[in-house]
């Protein structure tokens, strides 16, 4: 009962921080209607998104005192090595909008599903399952019909699907090194020191590519809220609730993102989404249902 659970915590935690990414790109686009710069953006959400952290880990530590296992050195350079992806991804998904609709942007995001697939051959040295392979089938067909790409009369800005590509690459990453780094420190510890490292890609880009000045206003509204559903909540959730859903059905409840994202540009931006494109991001979670689900073999009959 007690195992049942925690893998229900672990469904609603991850649930709960993939629904908090999924409205991410929605706010990311309101706020460059109002005139705000990438850098901008970036900046304000990864410096609340420290404050936040460094608020919550000395509130545990005061809380828990000495049960507190502290980050090691090695801890915290493979934490931030690591969380520069997260830098990276932040950019990248962020300038993807910038030049093309949300629901477009979240679907180009979702290739990490067969991404992941391929930097998990090269890494294991051997060839994906059968349902591996048919799953990245679907998601490429669900991507072709999500993105209306049948629809000649549509144009996709290059820059846009280029810029979500690289982020797809670079969340590939993230996935992959936050479920084998230090795992013996708290989650809150772990959070803090991988946005520490996102945060010297992301400064770097502003101080680079910021060429007006400054916009204090960012931090007055959107920087609250980008990093609370951004680099505060999710990763939190994230990282509570995978260790009890496991990766297979962490990865499942998570592709509640696609349908949130596109639902909340839908809602608040008014971005067109016909029915060939629900196709296409129904077939897209199905490949992630499909990729994640245990088939029990058949017993051998003697």
């Amino acid at each position: 009962m007690a195992i049942k659970n925690n893998v229900l915590k672990g469904v609603l935690y991850v649930g709960l921080g993939a629904t908090s990414y999924g409205m991410l790109a929605t706010f990311v686009k309101m706020a460059y209607g109002e005139g705000f710069t990438t850098a901008e953006v970036t900046s304000s959400q990864f410096i609340y998104g420290l404050t936040g952290l460094l608020l919550i880990n000395a509130f545990q530590k005061r809380k828990h005192k000495s049960n507190v296992i502290n980050a090691s050195r090695k801890n915290i350079t493979q934490l931030m090595i690591a969380g520069t992806s997260m830098g990276f991804t932040s950019i990248f998904y962020y300038l993807a909008v910038k030049y093309i609709p949300v629901s477009i942007g979240i679907v180009l995001l979702m290739q990490t599903v067969w991404m992941g697939v391929l930097l998990e051959m090269i890494l294991e040295r051997k060839l994906p399952s059968t349902i591996k392979i048919v799953s990245v089938m679907i998601v490429l067909l669900g991507t072709t019909l999500a993105t209306n790409l049948i629809d000649k009369s549509i144009s996709l800005d290059w820059r846009g699907v280029m810029w979500g590509i690289l982020a797809a690459a670079s969340f590939t990453t993230t996935m992959f090194t936050s479920n084998r780094i230090a795992l013996g420190i708290s989650t809150s510890q772990r959070s803090l020191y991988m946005l520490l490292g996102g945060a010297v890609v992301v400064f770097t880009f502003a101080l680079i590519t910021q060429n007006t000045p400054f916009n204090l206003q960012i931090f007055a509204k959107w920087g609250i809220i980008l990093a609370l559903f951004g680099t505060i909540i999710p990763p939190m959730l994230l990282n509570a609730g995978f260790p009890h859903t496991g990766l297979g059905l962490g990865s499942i409840v998570s592709s509640l993102e696609l349908p949130v994202s596109v639902l909340m540009a839908y809602i608040l931006l008014s971005e067109p989404v016909n029915a060939v494109q629900w196709l296409g991001i129904f077939l897209i979670i199905c490949a992630i249902v499909l990729m994640n689900i245990k088939f029990k073999k058949a017993p051998v009959v003697q």
